[in-house]
This record gives structure tokens, C-alpha cells and sequence, in this order.
């Protein structure tokens, strides 16, 4: 396969994945991503911007989370974030590296 092959096929790969988190799987709470899996869509968000910013596109926090989320950081967590139970903050807490 060539460079440039592969490159698509990751990013249809990613943007998959974006759709998953961002439209199919809205129930799936940020802190339950991390406690499983060590990161979350704030995560995603963030490497995104840290791409960006690597190639010299200046792109804040905050444009980083609308670009991955496809909407502010306050509709999101008006539309889908519920609140974290004690049990999901303790194992957040225990997790450590965040």
C-alpha cells in the first residue's frame, strides 16, 4: 500500500471514529472513556489541535474541542453529559495519569 493510501484509509479511520463518539454513542460519558480506556473525546479533541498547532496552524483549545466535537464544548455538555456518579469520580481519581 502506498503512503498516501494509507493516509486516507487512517483518516477515514479517525473520522469513523469521530462519528461513533459523536453521533452514535452520545450516551458514553467522557469519564467512563477514561476509567476504561485512559482517554476520552476531550482527549481526541486535544491531539487534534496539538496536529495542528505542530503544523503551524494556530488553533486554540477551545477550536480544537468544536472541530472534533462539531460543536462548543457548552452545547455538548448541555445535550449529552449527565453528571458523574460518586463510583465513576473515585475510579477517576484512582486512575492517576489524566
Amino acid at each position: 500500500m502506498d503512503k498516501q493510501t494509507e493516509i486516507e484509509l487512517q483518516a477515514a479511520a479517525f473520522r469513523r471514529l469521530q462519528q461513533h463518539l459523536m453521533t452514535d454513542r452520545t450516551d458514553v460519558q467522557n469519564i467512563d472513556m477514561m476509567n476504561l480506556t485512559g482517554f476520552c473525546r476531550n482527549c481526541l479533541s486535544r491531539w487534534y489541535q496539538e496536529a495542528a498547532n505542530e503544523r503551524g496552524i494556530d488553533m486554540t483549545k477551545d477550536q480544537g474541542r468544536e472541530a472534533f466535537y462539531g460543536m462548543t464544548m457548552a452545547d455538548w455538555k448541555a445535550n449529552f453529559q449527565t453528571d458523574a456518579s460518586p463510583q465513576q469520580q473515585a475510579a477517576f481519581e484512582q486512575g492517576g495519569d489524566h
